[in-house]
């Protein structure tokens, strides 16, 4: 009994240890330089000092709730648009796949591509599946992170990005 007792408590202190560590509103986002669907390389840093950053991880292309997402953003991304602010869909797929996604369902905005898994880890989002969870970060031009939306609707993720702007008081562009 006394084995099984000390394995609960380390188990429970390992996971509020894990759990302290994880990103929260008021911390520097980590900083990343990716490929998208446009051909660019994107730096986080970079782009902050052009105003606001949205970074709306997805799980994987061509899946159910991704589509859903992908296409509220292409259809509804104008009310985002309206903001001071870059928006951006990532996955860990790889480029190729995420370009074949964003062109056959019309994304007017780049999706960029994190096969090392390296910066979905920095996020903190990367699954036990070895995806990303569907987590939307909103960073500052100080690369603070101003909120982070872990109940993403797919099929309203363009219109609830847009409010989240405007209730952080984003600037409209």
């Amino acid at each position: 009994m006394t084995v099984l007792r000390s394995f609960l408590l380390i188990l429970t202190l390992g996971f509020f240890a894990a759990s302290s560590l994880a990103l929260e509103v008021g911390d520097t986002a980590p900083d990343f330089e990716l490929p998208a669907t446009d051909g660019q390389m994107y730096k986080l840093s970079d782009l902050t000092e052009q105003g606001v950053v949205v970074l709306a991880w997805f799980p994987k292309a061509y899946t159910r709730g991704c589509t859903i997402e992908c296409k509220s953003l292409a259809e509804n991304g104008h009310l985002i648009q309206e903001y001071d602010a870059h928006y951006f869909m990532v996955s860990v797929d790889p480029l190729e796949t995420n370009s074949s996604f964003a062109a056959e369902f019309e994304a007017d905005f780049p999706l960029l591509s994190d096969e090392s898994k390296a910066v979905a880890a920095a996020y903190e989002v990367l699954s036990v599946l070895g995806v990303a969870a569907r987590h939307t970060f909103y960073i500052g031009a100080d690369r603070k992170i101003l909120a982070i939306d872990e109940a993403v609707r797919p099929e309203t993720s363009a219109e609830d990005m847009a409010a989240m702007l405007g209730m952080l008081g984003v600037p409209r562009g």
